[in-house]
């Protein structure tokens, strides 16, 4: 199997999780800063290798199914970190609590787009503009608490801000998520057995 740029670049994204973890909690000072960047670079890479992938006609079964996953990752592995930083006071179980609905919202319809593609409708549950915005809202919000994640006084403000972008993704999580789900509703109510065509099979391989 041949790997094109783009999966390359989804791969790096991969990559640099690990990496932003062990920044993270390494002792230095700027250590949040840098872990920062690195996040934003992964969210970077997310943006660009599907840019390349349609501009330069690079597209593959293997980068499609990496993409997601990689995007999903990342973003459940640094909420993670965020809710570990915290302790039981009201800014962690809003964190905690937010941090819940969009990683089950996340399994939730990723379960559900796989099993719309075994009965050859993946195309009914394709990922829309709301669930972009949400995606763009979450990136941002994870950048600023990362960035303050050890609620300095003098940035309190800015946490806060970061805190209520996150609360707002989570309100957009689950907006999106019942997008998707009343898309996918007829198809869940209908219990007769659906056989795809082959031809639509690989359409949404």
């Amino acid at each position: 199997m041949r790997i094109n740029l783009p999966t390359w670049l989804t791969l790096f994204r991969v990559a640099l999780l690990p990496v932003m973890v062990l920044v993270f909690y390494l002792p230095f000072r700027g250590h949040n800063i840098v872990a920062a960047i690195v996040f934003a670079l992964a969210g970077i890479t997310d943006w660009l290798d599907g840019y390349l992938a349609r501009r330069l006609n690079m597209t593959s079964k293997f980068g499609a199914f990496l993409d997601p996953v990689a995007d999903k990752l990342m973003v459940a592995v640094t909420l993670f970190l965020l809710v570990a930083s915290h302790r039981g006071d009201w800014s962690g179980i809003v964190m905690a609590v937010t941090a819940a609905i969009i990683v089950g919202r996340e399994i939730s319809i990723s379960a559900l787009r796989e099993w719309m593609a075994e009965i050859g409708m993946r195309s009914t549950v394709r990922v829309a503009f709301l669930g972009k915005l949400k995606t763009v809202m979450q990136m941002v919000a994870l950048i600023v608490l990362i960035l303050q994640h050890e609620k300095d006084a003098e940035a309190l403000r800015l946490y806060h801000i970061g805190e209520g972008l996150l609360v707002l993704a989570g309100v957009l999580t689950i907006w999106s998520g019942l997008y998707y789900l009343r898309a996918a509703w007829p198809a869940l109510q209908d219990d007769a057995p659906a056989t795809p065509s082959s031809t639509e099979q690989d359409r949404n391989a």
